[in-house]
């Protein structure tokens, strides 16, 4: 007998439904798809139970017919793709055919569509059709499914609790409303209403239910286009910094995809802003011809492959970089408010495979954002939004309302008298508004960074020899790849010479280098080679600039006299980005006098 047999349609359907179903959260996701491919405008999410219980997704798309609707079930039948060509053209949320027999193969299923002419009932029991039969029903689509995975005790068994479940499914949910905010979503769990939005393609307002006034206020708008690329959407202001990187949205042709180069492009526009461990908040929608992505690389439909990548990420890159550095502002210490009780949410799309314990993690001087707890991650979903989930009936949106233009640009500095000196660390000022304090290392690291910047433009010719050699300790791997390091270091007039097997020397420095501390800087730069494989020239321009900058300016407990103190700020008004060192933590914070009023308890 035969070892190889055919699998039966039922058994086939429950392994795709492993791929497209791993929990309620992904019924959700390629039922929301549908309605969206459908046209929808209104798309209703009633869960239950986390969705253990029951999910109903109604909206008021095209709906379907009766021979549609029977269709629908079958594997791999859909009206989105007709011949080979279509494939490398999608224009679709959805395209497999796969999504309705998955789920109708691991739970129970009822269907009901209306195409405007006729309504249709279907109803599948763990694969198993019931009933198939025309009825009454509004215009759109109704999928109501409940009981998942009972018959299948092996996938229930890794569903968690119900906050758990549910919590994914309203990050999901936010991230839909973020790449389609003309659609009017709500979400509402057994029976309550808890986000919901108008639907009319304001993006800001959507942000300011997820994450509140403080984001929102400090949004950066941006679009620009290439040839092959069109993208917009806003970038938060770097102040306002988040842990970790799942608060980068990515859409291309209004599909929520993940890419790590295109991450990539987003953390480098922001390095120079923000701390290195340190990531930002920033909403973007890519427009390209649908023949440049290919979608069709993972059941699940959010890793994409991408024609052109290159242009588009240095598209998205200088595009932020002038976002940004157009609309910086300082950094606003504010009192500690009431603690404010958030149920976390947790990001669907990124794996992890281990569990983690639950940290707080404590902002340094920004005391009024709240940091996302690190929270469990299980199976193939990962961290992490902080977005509100609220119970509540209705939705209010307060207006958005920007600071104040006395904190942006150079001419803040204009305006500040200094009023002494703290911990022989930090300059002391005030204006008009408040208290400001400035970082007095950092504010010379910005400054020399930007003077360093002119200098070494050009490739350094003019070197100076020591008379006593410069020697290093470094490990082997360092001396076998001393070679591959001058070449690169050249560029700055640097070279090294073996000594040993574990040593290197530099026998001669550029004409510039004289205020660094020299044998500081080799070391911060040798481990730089030792820690990246592959090195980038700009990145590696930028690494020896910043790196040279730090060991040539004022250090910490360092006293200084009036004076001084007033020649920093006046060489960080000649900077062109004074608000943030070379490495992106912040050269300034303000404190304003109503937040000092209050917390004395003056009103």
């Amino acid at each position: 007998m035969s070892k190889i047999q055919v699998l039966s349609e039922h058994l086939t359907n429950m392994i795709a439904a492993g791929e497209v179903v791993e929990r309620p959260a992904g019924i959700v996701k390629e039922c929301v798809e549908n309605s969206i491919d459908a046209g929808a405008k209104v798309i209703d999410i009633e869960v239950f139970q986390g969705g253990i219980e029951k999910l109903i997704i109604t909206d008021d798309g095209s709906g379907m017919d009766y021979e549609d609707a029977q269709m629908a079930f079958m594997r791999h039948a859909t009206s989105k793709l007709q011949q080979e060509e279509d494939l490398f053209n999608i224009h679709t949320m959805g395209f497999r055919g796969e999504a309705l027999p998955s789920i109708a193969s691991v739970a129970k299923v009822e269907l009901q569509t209306n195409d405007g002419n006729q309504g249709t009932l279907i109803r599948y029991h763990y694969g198993e059709l019931v009933t198939r039969e025309k009825c009454s029903c509004p215009l759109g689509t109704r999928i109501e499914i409940s009981s998942l995975f009972l018959k299948t005790p092996a996938r229930f068994k890794h569903l968690k609790s119900i906050s758990y479940e549910f919590s994914i499914i309203a990050d999901l949910v936010n991230k839909m409303a973020l790449s389609h905010p003309e659609i009017r979503f709500t979400l509402s769990h057994d029976g309550r209403i808890v986000f919901q939005t108008s639907g009319n393609g304001n993006l800001q307002e959507i942000l300011y239910q997820m994450y509140g006034k403080e984001v929102a206020s400090n949004a950066i708008p941006f679009e620009q286009k290439s040839d092959d690329f069109q993208i917009s959407g806003y970038a938060v202001q770097p102040k306002i910094n988040r842990a970790t990187k799942y608060f980068m949205f990515i859409t291309m042709n209004t599909r929520l995809i993940r890419s790590i180069p295109i991450q990539k492009a987003i953390l480098d526009a922001y390095s120079h802003y923000m701390p290195s461990n340190r990531f930002p908040i920033v909403i973007l929608d890519i427009k390209t011809d649908a023949q440049l992505v290919d979608v069709n690389v993972h059941p699940n439909k959010w890793e994409i492959r991408l024609s052109k990548q290159s242009e588009l990420l240095e598209l998205i890159k200088k595009t932020l970089m002038e976002a940004i550095s157009s609309s910086l502002r300082t950094v606003k210490v504010q009192p500690k408010s009431t603690p404010v009780f958030e149920q976390q949410q947790i990001s669907f799309p990124y794996p992890v495979r281990k569990e983690e314990k639950q940290v707080i993690e404590q902002p340094k001087i920004q005391p009024k954002i709240k940091e996302d707890p690190i929270t469990k991650a299980f199976d193939t979903y990962q961290k992490p939004i902080e977005n509100k989930v609220q119970e509540q009936e209705e939705v209010y949106v307060a207006p958005i309302e920007k600071e104040k233009e006395t904190t942006v640009g150079y001419d803040f500095f204009c305006h500040l008298r200094v009023i002494g000196q703290l911990k022989e660390s930090y300059i002391l000022c005030e204006n008009e508004e408040g208290l400001v304090i400035i970082d007095q290392h950092a504010a010379q690291e910005r400054y020399h960074y930007e003077q360093l910047v002119e200098k070494l433009s050009q490739p350094t010719t003019q070197t100076q020899p020591l008379m006593v050699p410069i020697q290093l300790h470094v490990s082997s791997n360092l001396v076998a790849q001393v070679e591959k390091i001058n070449e690169q270091v050249s560029f700055f007039g640097l070279s090294f010479d073996v000594f040993g097997t574990d040593q290197l020397l530099v026998r001669e420095i550029p004409l510039w280098f004289q205020d660094v501390h020299q044998e500081d800087f080799f070391y911060d730069l040798l481990d730089y080679f030792a820690q990246n494989q592959e090195v980038d020239m700009e990145m590696l321009r930028k690494h020896v600039i910043a790196t040279m900058a730090c060991h040539s300016s004022i250090r910490f407990h360092r006293a200084l006299n009036r004076s001084e103190m007033e020649q920093v700020i006046l060489d960080l008004q000649k900077c062109k980005q004074p608000y943030h060192c070379p490495h992106g933590r912040p050269t300034v914070i303000t404190m304003s006098d109503k937040d000092l009023r209050k917390e004395f308890e003056r009103g």
